[in-house]
């Protein structure tokens, strides 16, 4: 675990008072379900990261927007998730996983009720900042609570239940969406009613939670690029190669999936949007427990193949109109993603120290998370202007690209370490 106590016994009872948190060394590991358990505030928060992906096209009619402001609400999540990995990360590897994990819950609780209560596009925005936020917590602080409560011995089970569990609350917030708002009332309601309550339980979940406060928590600067200590920095660059490319595929899919689907299919069902992404991270999420005995550059080097394959995929449906090569690139996309996550994940979970985890974590995702918000938004307003199939084309060829630069950078490193990956 990532905390010891260092004060004497009146100080950490002090301590832990005023906390909530064990301030002492653990008697013996926590037992398993606990691991689990600790992944699931990552599932709560990632709900809500995608709930809004398939009621999109209900506020775009009641609220009126075109495909490039979508990306710009869509954009406004990455902005929230990008600062807060600015700062989260290093505030949870000093003051502890709970001091960053139940703001972001809090915040994640505020942004369901403007969800709910939206009546404008600056309202949307405001909501998905929020959303931003606390995932840019969740991603940092919450996946390494999880590695914390597993333990070193343990290391391999947390990154595979806390990217799994990314992933999961990933599809399962659309499929939720879409469901509810077709089958219930209050299309754009019900759904953030729902995901108040799971919410809830993850408050009750981060209370329980046996994490522990640093005892000698790494100094600089509150505020900075996260980063990784010094000699850690091939593990990071290897994951961001692979990860950045199929984050940015499924997010491309979440923002402009619907739009497609309407082209395609000529339909705007919220249930048939929210099954394909729901089917798209099921992927990313079953992969990842295929491959978990595979070395991590084999597993990183399938998901730079799955994303090129991916992009190949959607390239091939927007000009053939063909709705089954649409749903093959979205499943292509979800298993890049879930072996690039599970890859980067493993190599940091494996070389980082405890008390650098979360700020690791958060560099990982700020390499993803970046281009996952400029090229979607880029091709929004590209399809505004010549149009989504053409629009669509471009996109798919630059991010080819992006993920065959990755899997060779990969290759590559079997020639720069001996040290098997």
């Amino acid at each position: 675990m990532s905390e010891s106590r260092t004060a004497p016994a009146k100080a950490g009872g002090e301590r832990k008072a005023a906390t909530g948190e064990p301030s002492g060394p653990a008697a013996s590991p926590a037992p398993t379900w606990w691991i689990w358990l600790a992944a699931w505030p990552v599932t709560a928060v990632f709900v809500l990261s995608n709930a809004a992906t398939p009621l999109y096209v209900v506020w775009q009619r009641e609220i009126g927007f075109s495909k490039g402001t979508l990306t710009v609400i869509f954009a406004c999540y990455i902005v929230g998730l990008l600062g807060s990995l600015l700062v989260s990360g290093v505030v949870s590897d000093r003051l502890g996983r709970k001091t960053v994990l139940l703001p972001a819950l809090g915040l994640a609780l505020a942004a369901c009720v403007v969800f709910a209560t939206a009546s404008g596009v600056a309202a949307l925005i405001v909501a998905r900042l929020f959303t931003g936020i606390a995932v840019g917590a969740v991603v940092s602080a919450g996946m390494a609570a999880v590695t914390d409560v597993a333990g070193r011995e343990r290391r391999r089970l947390a990154a595979l239940l806390a990217s799994c569990a990314m992933v999961f609350g990933a599809g399962l917030g659309p499929l939720l969406a879409g469901v509810l708002s077709e089958t219930l009332p209050g299309p754009t309601v019900t759904v953030f009613v729902v995901e108040t309550a799971l919410l809830a339980t993850a408050i009750l979940a981060v209370l329980r939670m046996p994490v522990r406060r640093p005892a000698a928590p790494p100094k600089g600067a509150w505020l900075r690029v996260p980063g990784v200590p010094r000699g850690n920095g091939l593990q990071l660059a290897l994951g961001i190669a692979v990860f950045a490319p199929g984050i940015t595929a499924t997010s491309f899919v979440l923002s402009l999936g619907p739009s497609l689907l309407s082209g395609l299919l000529g339909t705007t069902s919220r249930i048939v949007a929210g099954a394909m992404a729901f089917a798209m991270f099921l992927a990313a999420t079953g992969v990842q427990f295929a491959v978990q005995r595979l070395s991590r550059r084999t597993v990183l080097t399938a998901g730079a193949v799955s994303t090129t394959l991916s992009m190949v995929a959607l390239a091939t449906a927007v000009h053939t109109s063909a709705v089954a090569v649409l749903i093959a690139a979205a499943l292509l996309a979800g298993a890049g993603q879930g072996m690039g996550q599970l890859g980067g994940l493993s190599l940091l979970n494996h070389s980082v120290p405890a008390q650098r985890l979360a700020e690791a974590n958060a560099a990982l995702n700020v390499g993803g998370y970046v281009p996952a918000g400029l090229l979607p938004v880029s091709a929004g307003y590209l399809s505004d202007a010549v149009g989504l199939t053409d629009g669509t084309t471009v996109f798919a060829v630059v991010l080819t690209a992006l993920a065959v630069i990755g899997g060779l950078v990969v290759l590559a490193s079997r020639r720069r370490t001996a040290e098997p990956l």
